[in-house]
């Protein structure tokens, strides 16, 4: 029992040592990114702090779970809320069939109750709304359980530490996923114009399974009701759910009759959510973290040496003058050659990151590469001139570098005003309009 405590208390710190830095992270931006190696580390441990006295909470069916019978549920849910965890975690251990309406902040979507609210109809028609975590456990409880209520008897020392540090590991697990499944994306809000699936989805879950975490988050993040299908250990839904993989149980499971699309894989699920469902699929949080908090303490560094390496210390600075400002007309004449214009460095993350997400918006781009990093070896042969130039003509030397209708926007989130910004600002598609108008 020492041992066990002792490990849920290590769990707990680490939970609140990486909240420590993931509130840096999200405290500068909230993009909803695809899911990382961190997420999914984060989402695991946020499984294992919701243990209980027979095992990890939300994972397997309870021997006490009814058959559903014709009653439809759907329940009003925020995926990184206590209480609505609380209720899904029971919804995966009767063997429940739900449909999730996602009412993150930001959400067109509207309760009729405080969230969580349950939404029950019976086979004759009758609705029934219960509203919080307490009232609505009680009433599954009742309604699909053979237990009684939730009152226990058991003294069991183990129940007893259980029941002590729920408060705990459920604020712990809400920790580990911060800033994830608890508002809608900017890419997915209402100020954009983005699909909505006409056709319900459906989903294959279970509550305790870190990859079904994953894409809840982001159904929640991109505002996407859903049929939930509950498919816990033990649970009969597994073999259907195996009927329509060929064998397969593996969860998550996404059916999206709008697109035709059957999908097993959570990174592939979240990919395809994003390019159907979204304006734009946002790039990594990691990188914009980079660009805002360690890229302006470098640009000094940068319009130091971006002269410097094209060789303006030269004895005769006349040359170095004519070769500056024949790059900046070269600059001029390359950029007004297309509507959308991008230098980059071919190992540069933040230009793949811009041209990943100038192909998610089918926007045609010509790419003109200067090297593959800015460092003596790696830069094309006249890219430490033209560095220069775009220093000397925008003020950023640093790449990516995007020009539209021959205007200078920046890199990936920063400049005047980036592309980022300016997908969040709704901006982008009159600018790229206004380029090819002109061309």
């Amino acid at each position: 029992m020492f041992h066990s405590i002792l490990a849920f208390t290590l769990l707990c710190q680490g939970a609140a040592f990486l909240q420590s830095n993931r509130g840096q992270r999200y405290a500068v931006n909230k993009l909803h990114s695809v899911p990382t190696a961190l997420d999914t580390l984060t989402s695991g441990l946020a499984s294992i702090v919701r243990v209980r006295e027979n095992g990890l909470a939300g994972v397997g069916v309870a021997p006490d779970a009814k058959a559903q019978g014709g009653f439809g549920l759907k329940l009003y849910d925020v995926e990184n809320s206590r209480d609505c965890r609380l209720v899904r975690e029971l919804v995966t251990e009767l063997d429940l069939v739900v449909d999730i309406v996602p009412v993150g902040k930001g959400s067109k979507h509207k309760p009729p109750k405080e969230v969580p609210c349950l939404v029950a109809i019976s086979d004759g028609g009758e609705e029934t709304v219960v509203s919080g975590v307490n009232s609505i456990r009680k009433f599954l409880k009742n309604t699909f359980s053979e237990e009684a209520s939730e009152v226990s008897t058991d003294t069991d020392t183990l129940q007893q530490v259980v029941e002590a540090i729920t408060p705990v590991s459920l604020t712990a697990a809400g920790l580990l996923r911060t800033g994830r499944g608890i508002s809608v994306a900017l890419a997915a809000s209402a100020s954009n114009k983005v699909n909505k699936p006409e056709k319900k989805l459906i989903l294959y879950s279970y509550e305790g399974n870190q990859f079904c975490r994953l894409v809840r988050e982001v159904l929640t993040e991109l505002d996407i009701s859903y049929e939930l299908r509950s498919a816990g250990k033990k649970s009969p839904r597994r073999d259907e759910l195996a009927g329509i993989t060929g064998g397969s149980t593996q969860c998550p499971y996404l059916v999206d009759p709008n697109t035709d699309t059957s999908l097993a894989e959570s990174a592939d699920i979240i990919r395809h959510l994003y390019a159907s469902y979204a304006s734009w699929t946002p790039p990594s949080e990691i990188l914009q973290w980079a660009s805002q908090s360690i890229i302006p303490a470098a640009k000094p560094i940068f319009k130091f040496t971006a002269p410097l390496q094209a060789g303006s210390s030269d004895e005769d600075s006349s040359k170095y003058d004519q070769e500056l400002e024949a790059a900046k007309s070269e600059i001029k004449e390359e950029t007004a050659s297309a509507p959308v214009v991008v230098y980059t460095y071919e190992l540069s993350p933040f230009s793949f990151e811009v041209k990943s997400t100038l192909e998610s918006l089918k926007v045609e781009y010509k790419e003109i590469s200067l090297g593959k990093e800015w460092l003596p070896g790696l830069i094309a042969p006249n890219g430490s001139i033209k560095r220069a130039a775009l220093l000397d003509m925008t003020g950023q030397s640093s790449l990516p570098h995007i020009f539209i209708g021959g205007k200078p926007i920046g890199g990936l989130f920063s400049g005047e005003p980036g592309l980022i910004p300016l997908l969040e600002q709704d901006k982008l598609s009159a600018m790229l309009e206004d380029a090819m108008a002109c061309t």
